[in-house]
């Protein structure tokens, strides 16, 4: 499952060394609770996954308080305080009204860089105009007894809006230098009309892009296209499908983001000012329905000159990533410096292991859990903590 050229993977976590199965409710036909343990380097280390939270409806994303407490979105609507002892809370009041239907709904959350003393969270979701819909961005100010999000305002609206309910994206990532990154998809215009897969070219639009704003919604004077004629001044980098995963490497500090392609071409990239990505002109994957290995990719190439290449790609069969975060800590050193992506269709959470800006060795974990991974983050204990996207959802927790 997922092989690209000069990267060893494996496909299911059965193959890997070190690794017990302990059957006690995440797995079918399974009763009680189940432990997954995977090994973590060469010797008999291991770390289990198992149920931290429960009772969350399509968790989306999730943001850790400075406090070990977190924030988690649900995809129906709601916002959720969950204790770092893993009990959830009623609904926080004040959320945005949201467009809940097919992939739309409330997408991710992120607390502002000073939240410790302005209490500003900020709120990705799908938003309906008539009868047509796009992302927006909202923030507003957390209250002290955490039950409430007051003064709410919105400061980012995708433009066009347009019919249908996939491909939004939502991702939110504050950058070291305080601005904020969107990630936003191209909402599965996949030619409808003449000209709709080029949306993700057209810098008068913002499907298929990835924007830069200050935090109340502001464009930022050096952004690429503030001055060019015609191109919407957010906008930070063109050519995605649907970026689901994001984060910032804190080696580097740039944008890495993971992107769903159309049948295999699932892509991650480092996501670089005015580069243009190349959907649709360009793709590893193909259109629905292809015979797998024996299709052309969407754009009829894979490659062309001033088009960016991803630095890994899952062919030919999807793996869906969502959710991405970088392990930068010491609790589990084999692990430090490497990156953790989320698998909706690929049920399970990637390791990919990298040397600079390459990746050397990528591993499919948890794969027998049969969990749609919606979410990763590294939680400030140093664990993983994995959110599964399903109407009766879990957050778990990898940890020894």
């Amino acid at each position: 499952m997922g092989e690209t050229t000069g990267i060893t993977t494996n496909g299911r976590q059965s193959r890997l060394p070190g690794l017990l199965l302990v059957c006690a409710g995440l797995l079918p036909g399974c009763g009680g609770s189940v432990e997954i343990s995977v090994g973590v380097g060469e010797g008999n280390d291991e770390l289990r996954a198992t149920p931290f939270a429960t009772g969350l409806a399509y968790p989306w994303g999730l943001v850790f308080l400075p406090d070990g407490d977190m924030l988690v979105t649900e995809k129906p609507g709601r916002l959720r305080l969950v204790t770092s002892g893993g009990d959830v809370s009623a609904p926080i009041a004040g959320v945005p009204a949201v467009s809940y239907g097919g992939q739309g709904g409330l997408f991710d959350v992120a607390i502002d860089p000073d939240f410790a003393t302005n209490r500003r969270i900020y709120l990705s979701y799908a938003e309906a105009e008539g009868g047509v819909k796009g992302t927006a961005v909202a923030r507003g100010v957390l209250s002290a007894d955490r039950g409430t999000v007051g003064n709410l305002q919105v400061i980012f609206r995708q433009q066009p809006k347009v019919s249908g309910s996939g491909h939004f994206g939502g991702r939110l990532v504050f950058a070291n230098d305080g601005t904020l990154l969107v990630t936003l998809g191209e909402r599965q215009l996949d030619g409808d009309r003449p000209g709709d897969r080029q949306e993700a070219q057209n810098l008068g639009s913002h499907l298929g892009k990835v924007v830069r704003i200050r935090s109340d919604g502001t464009v930022p004077d050096d952004n690429p296209f503030v001055n060019t004629p015609g191109a919407l001044p957010e906008i930070w980098s063109l050519g995605h499908r649907n970026p689901q995963g994001a984060a910032i490497n804190p080696k580097s500090g740039e944008l890495w983001a993971v992107e769903h392609g159309p049948q295999g071409g699932d892509e991650l990239n480092i996501v670089r000012r005015g580069r243009n990505y190349g959907w649709p002109l360009i793709s590893y994957g193909c259109n629905y329905g292809s015979i797998p290995n024996l299709c052309t990719p969407v754009g009829g190439a894979s490659s062309a000159p001033g088009l960016e290449q991803p630095i890994s790609w899952w062919v030919p069969t999807s793996t869906a990533p969502s959710g991405l975060a970088f392990y930068d800590d010491n609790r589990i050193p084999e692990w430090r410096g490497d990156v953790f992506v989320g698998a909706l269709a690929g049920q399970g959470l990637w390791r990919l292991q990298l040397d600079g800006d390459t990746v050397r060795r990528r591993d499919l974990l948890l794969h027998d859990l049969g969990r749609r991974i919606r979410d990763v983050r590294v939680g400030p204990d140093g664990w993983l903590y994995l959110l599964t996207d399903e109407a009766a959802g879990q957050i778990l927790r990898l940890a020894r």
